[in-house]
């Protein structure tokens, strides 16, 4: 017992997404799939990224990066949903939810950070392309990358230790599908309100500012883009770089709704149809728009099977 009679909470209970058995089974193998998809998708793209030896400039090294992120960024949150579709008791202990919590919030920040770079890496290779091997060199990318990993690792362990050194007393029920700040803020039994604060600002700092700095160069890409003489180049990169931003949008926007909304703003169904999008569809899509369209990832692979059978 804690001080003041309060039962001190260790297990988390999560609420179903819905009492209705058939439509959680449906949800089951829609996310089972798309989850498949995302982690074997991102796997072709490491073994190819690695192996190779036309895919080493600085824009496939930061789609290796990108990759092991959504693997891990997927995992941490996707393997207990599945369970807890098909399970009667949907629960998680205090140490594995601020565990599934740490990743899940350390990836996506890291992931921000490193779109950002990213969309940086673009804008340096289509409006400076005569700076762009010496702007862009390998230990530029080795810094952006290692950067973006440190600025995910130090936020993160603040800000979860800073969380579960707060009391929870009950009530134990997470209206989620797995352990997201606003809601666990929520359920602490203390004035929250320095750690509302606290993740007002990091997603103002890791969300919106990169989201701004990538509106921003793509901006000044499109510039460039219509400067193009020949029609079919511009076409060509508009219609990269658009695919490109209708994912970052999608991913960014989501999460920048998500967790910058006033609180009294709260729907629970509509928050977890919400981190559908980015932690089940934007995963999906990144390694389809980034890299499996791309001619010269299409080409490795297709060395890469040629090779498989030739041995």
């Amino acid at each position: 017992m804690a001080s003041r009679n309060h039962t001190v909470v260790t297990q988390f209970f999560f609420v179903a997404f819905s009492n209705i058995l058939e439509l959680r089974i449906s949800l089951f193998f829609l996310v089972l799939l798309l989850y498949l998809i995302t982690v074997v998708g991102n796997i072709l793209i490491i073994t190819i990224t690695a192996v190779g030896p036309a895919l080493q400039s600085s824009m496939y090294f930061f789609l290796w990066n990108l990759s092991f992120l959504e693997i891990g960024y997927t995992s941490a949150t996707i393997p207990k949903m599945l369970v807890n579709f098909l399970s009667e008791e949907k629960s998680i202990f205090l140490l594995g939810c601020a565990t599934q919590m740490y990743f899940f919030s350390f990836l996506g920040i890291t992931e921000c950070c490193l779109l950002a770079a990213m969309a940086y890496d673009h804008y340096m290779a289509i409006c400076h392309p005569m700076h762009y091997t010496a702007m862009m060199s390998r230990d530029v990318c080795l810094q952006l990358s290692a950067v973006s990993w440190l600025i995910g690792v130090l936020v993160r362990v603040g800000q979860t230790t800073f969380m579960f050194t707060l009391p929870y007393c009950g009530p134990n029920r997470n209206n989620h599908f797995f352990c997201d700040l606003p809601l666990l803020l929520k359920l602490a039994c203390t004035d929250i309100y320095r750690n509302e604060i606290a993740v007002f600002t990091i997603a103002v700092t890791f969300v919106t500012v990169p989201f701004l700095l990538i509106l921003g160069s793509y901006i000044c890409i499109l510039h460039a883009i219509l400067s193009i003489p020949s029609a079919a180049g511009r076409s060509k990169t508009l219609s990269t770089c658009s695919s490109h931003l209708i994912v970052m949008t999608l991913f960014f926007g989501s999460s920048i709704v998500m967790y910058l909304k006033p609180k009294s703003h709260y729907l629970l169904n509509s928050d977890k149809l919400l981190s559908l999008f980015y932690l089940v569809v934007s995963p999906v899509l990144n390694p389809l728009i980034y890299s499996l369209r791309n001619k010269e990832v299409q080409e490795a692979l297709r060395r890469v099977r040629a090779r498989k059978i030739f041995i």
